[in-house]
């Protein structure tokens, strides 16, 4: 049998809304939020709070576009269209990259997570046999990958409310307590509000902004989804309010029951939150919980770059094979090409386990800025390309335009030059353009530039 040409609108609304929650909410959120609190103290509320207004004003741009034109790549395609095709060269393969590294360290966390279980079992098997069935999932229809994301995005969900709910009765009513309300004064106790001042809140903005990496990914899946207009207009509306309940929600109840300088020291908030309440097996249920969330992320992780790489063969700036699609519906060789990818990561895992995290968090936080940055920039230019009647007939804008947009892109800007500023992350401007500078050799040398600039091309 033919394999059918073009990828399945097998999408639902209840998975994309689903997968937009689920990518808001990282493995960062359960085990790495102490060290953001130990930066910024409960002043991080605000850094939380302006990192989810910045990447409202983002998706709404890419909501815009997306909506306008729904398909398979994403910001990649409109990188291309409407600044040029070498930036939507670079979009496409620096966001397949950086995809390939975040999931080579979620795999990793995967064998780390089973340790606690099966402690005399390798890291590097558990990382393969997750990396294995990731990619089995994603070979089989669209519909299977929304299913299995829906129900992983469902369990940190379900694990968020529960932990708030709990802590709010604790804050309220002493639940778990003794009876006794704890209140709220450890957000201005203990060194008040911001104990560290603006450095304080400046030194955390890298690493929110690095929390919120992933949920672009709703543009990715445009191609797939069987009304677009109702639901990507419905995911991306609903970002801002699940960061202020999941992120600033969460944290605020974290650091009103536990005083800022102590969380960490003592394991995950949220394991010290369920077992104050008399839940024994709060550790195990957290574990499950954060290998869920690192199965999700791998999961999504190779769902984006396969998706990736069948746009960047269709635009001719990959090997056509990779524009191959399977009777499923799915872009079957561009995934199994990052699943071989991945097979690295496994044996990065087996060789330096220790260095992989700073490498991935390094190349992940500068690709996730320059991918936001060219949503902001193509939106600017996409407006300023259609006519007056085009621009009245959008039925989704970003709002305050162009004023919102030149605000997140110069937030964007200074959260790069706070990274060059601070030792710690200063790496990440080295490894970060000399991959772009490798990219833009390789188009050159390749002759991608020679190819029709076939701009605005039907989806």
């Amino acid at each position: 049998m033919k394999p059918k040409q073009g990828l399945h609108r097998g999408l639902e609304e209840r998975h994309i809304t689903l997968m937009s929650l689920g990518a808001a909410i990282g493995v960062g959120l359960f085990l790495g939020s102490a060290s953001a609190i130990e930066m910024a103290g409960p002043a991080i509320l605000l850094a939380y709070a302006l990192g989810g207004a910045v990447m409202f004003i983002i998706m709404r741009a890419l909501g815009e576009m997306a909506i306008h034109q729904p398909v398979a790549g994403s910001f990649s395609r409109y990188a291309k269209n409407y600044i040029g095709p070498l930036a939507g060269y670079l979009t496409g393969w620096n966001y397949w990259f950086l995809w390939i590294v975040t999931c080579m360290a979620e795999i990793t966390a995967v064998g780390i997570y089973m340790k606690m279980w099966y402690p005399d079992v390798p890291t590097w098997i558990w990382a393969l046999a997750a990396l294995v069935i990731m990619a089995s999932i994603n070979l089989l229809a669209i519909k299977a990958y929304g299913e299995f994301e829906f129900w992983f995005a469902l369990i940190k969900i379900v694990a968020i409310v529960l932990m708030i709910v709990t802590g709010l009765g604790m804050i309220l009513f002493g639940f778990g307590n003794g009876g006794v309300a704890t209140g709220i004064s450890n957000l201005w106790e203990n060194g008040g509000f911001a104990p560290n001042g603006v450095k304080g809140i400046l030194m955390s903005m890298q690493m929110v902004m690095f929390a919120f990496l992933g949920i672009e990914m709703i543009g990715v899946t445009a191609g797939e989804v069987k009304n677009p207009e109702k639901s990507l207009a419905k995911a991306v509306n609903s970002v801002f309010w699940r960061i202020l309940i999941f992120y600033v929600g969460a944290l605020f109840v974290i650091m009103s029951i536990y005083p800022w300088d102590q969380i960490g020291t003592q394991g995950s908030p949220f394991v010290l939150t369920f077992e104050k309440i008399g839940i024994g097996q709060a550790a195990g249920i957290i574990n499950f919980v954060v290998l869920t969330a690192a199965l999700s992320s791998c999961n999504s992780g190779i769902f984006s770059t396969g998706r990736m790489l069948f746009n960047l063969a269709e635009q001719k700036q990959a090997p056509a094979k990779l524009n191959k699609i399977s009777n499923s519906g799915v872009p079957s060789v561009a995934v199994l090409v990052s699943a071989a990818a991945l097979l690295i990561g496994v044996v990065l895992n087996y060789l330096v386990p220790e260095k992989v995290f700073v490498w991935v968090t390094s190349i992940s936080t500068f690709g996730a800025i320059w991918t936001w940055s060219v949503i902001l920039v193509s939106q600017l230019k996409f407006r300023k390309g259609l006519s007056a009647e085009e621009k009245k007939a959008l039925k989704f804008k970003v709002p305050f335009y162009p004023f919102g947009s030149y605000v997140a892109l110069a937030i964007l800007i200074f959260v790069v030059g706070i990274m060059a500023y601070f030792p710690d992350t200063r790496i990440a401007l080295i490894v970060g353009p000399c991959w772009l500078v490798l990219l833009t050799v390789i188009y050159y040398v390749k002759g991608f530039n020679k190819l029709p600039d076939n701009r605005n091309e039907a989806a």
